[in-house]
């Protein structure tokens, strides 16, 4: 029996699979406190038990895209606010190369707020 998050990207079409797939590959390698969990019926990452950034697809794209959860604390021109208050998303394109650079700096910016609270503590 596969669980929720293994079911999450094993039902998407190729090349949204392979897309979804290879960002949490890059996630998941940026620290060893990085951890994927299920939440909100969604796959989440979360660093040091906190909600750090998702995985989803976009419903009018449906393009896939990697949310911040922390995002309004972020400068970045290709993150997305739209109608969210706190997160902002990176819309990828499943059909073209992944922006590698890109997505592992916005990682990282985001995890240095994280880490940030993490030694306040």
């Amino acid at each position: 029996m596969l669980n929720a998050i293994d079911n999450f990207y094993l039902t998407k079409t190729e090349p949204l699979r392979s897309c979804l797939l290879a960002l949490k590959d890059i996630i998941l390698a940026q620290n060893k406190a990085i951890t994927a969990e299920w939440k909100y019926g969604m796959p989440f990452f979360c660093y040091h038990g906190k909600m750090f950034c998702y995985l989803w697809v976009h419903k009018k794209t449906n393009q896939p895209y990697l949310g911040i959860v922390e995002g309004k604390r972020i400068e970045h021109p290709d993150l997305l606010q739209e109608k969210r208050s706190r997160m902002k998303i990176l819309l990828l394109d499943a059909e073209k190369d992944l922006p590698v650079k890109k997505i592992k700096k916005i990682l990282k910016e985001a995890l240095a707020l994280y880490a940030a609270a993490v030694k306040i503590k």
